[in-house]
């Protein structure tokens, strides 16, 4: 019987950007990481005789949802990155990159070309709650390590 091992404490998302540095996120005020591929890589299409015709598309562009807690460093610094950008010339909009490792499972993914998609809603209520950064990558290169 095989035994397989997750830990989302081994899980570790380093977010650079060459003007404000970095920031290194290892699961403190960190609630979840989704990634998500953008672009279909195959398509089919169907003849009126029933031929299908497969077209193979080399996108490789997708979405990273960092889910954070409200009062936590990561959405500080993230806010920081954000407003930054915000002002600076747009050549800077995209120069963030995201490497994310899951050594348990074997996993790195390194994101380039990453920009904002919009700030995250802003929760304020009787209990602290997660707030969501979406961002945008226009490579999305995901290997075993």
């Amino acid at each position: 019987m095989a035994t397989t091992l997750y830990s989302f404490s081994d899980v570790s998302a380093v977010i650079s950007h060459p003007s404000v540095g970095q920031f290194v996120a290892t699961g403190v005020g960190l609630g979840s990481i989704s990634i998500t591929m953008t672009t279909d890589r195959s398509t089919h299409d169907i003849a009126a005789d029933g031929s299908v015709m497969v077209s193979k598309i080399m996108g490789r562009n997708g979405t990273i949802t960092l889910s954070a807690q409200q009062t936590s460093e990561l959405h500080k610094w993230l806010l920081k990155l954000y407003n930054y950008l915000e002002k600076a010339p747009a050549r800077e909009w995209i120069g963030i990159s995201i490497t994310l490792r899951a050594p348990s499972m074997q996993d790195s993914i390194r994101m380039t070309g990453v920009s904002f998609q919009k700030l995250p809603d802003r929760p304020y209520q009787a209990q602290g709650q997660q707030v969501s950064w979406v961002l945008m990558a226009a490579d999305v290169d995901q290997s075993v390590a």
